[in-house]
């Protein structure tokens, strides 16, 4: 094992190596780890002198590209839309109401609705005396067709393997009677 120098070091000036190390220069302070990621996420610089530097590889007068307005993707990939006041979280779930409200105007179903609530636990108490929340399910679309309550959710291949909806979904087949149809 190597002896150790004892603490604290001593460096004299202009030394550039001890051993294996590269000894830092101290006329200019660098950023830490810490404050080049705050700068990296919002190009705010940290407060040091080492910013007025002329060589300083981080200037303070330019913008980073994360904080120019770049929008994080929608974690399914889908694009949310909006037509006379009504938002849709996806195209297909617009064009899908399109077509529904077309076999409406046809007289195919009738009673069309749009984001439809169903409650399927209610809140209960426990018995430490803290209060488990209700639970529910929102579908896309309610409509009556040949006098019967139809459910459609819009969903990808992605979505409908998601672990929350599927036990939502036994919940309403289980609850209401009611099997939700998956556009």
């Amino acid at each position: 094992m190597a002896k150790r120098a004892p603490w604290p070091m001593v460096v004299p000036a202009g030394t550039t190596t001890v051993g294996t190390a590269r000894v830092r220069d101290d006329s200019r302070p660098a950023m830490t780890t810490a404050q080049r990621r705050i700068y990296e996420l919002t190009g705010n610089p940290p407060q040091t002198s080492a910013l007025d530097d002329v060589e300083d590889p981080f200037p303070a007068h330019r913008q980073h590209p994360a904080t120019l307005g770049a929008k994080k993707p929608a974690k399914y990939r889908n694009t949310k839309r909006e037509h006379e006041g009504i938002k849709f979280d996806s195209k297909r779930e617009m064009s899908h109401w399109f077509h529904l409200v077309e076999q409406q105007a046809k007289g195919l179903i009738s009673d069309l609705k749009l984001q439809v609530k169903f409650e399927l636990t209610k809140r209960n108490q426990r018995d430490d005396g803290t209060w488990e929340r209700a639970s529910s399910y929102i579908a896309d679309f309610t409509y009556i067709r040949d006098g019967k309550l139809v459910v459609e959710d819009v969903k990808s291949e992605i979505t409908r393997k998601n672990g929350k909806y599927v036990q939502k979904r036994k919940d309403m087949l289980e609850r209401y009677g009611i099997t939700v149809k998956e556009i």
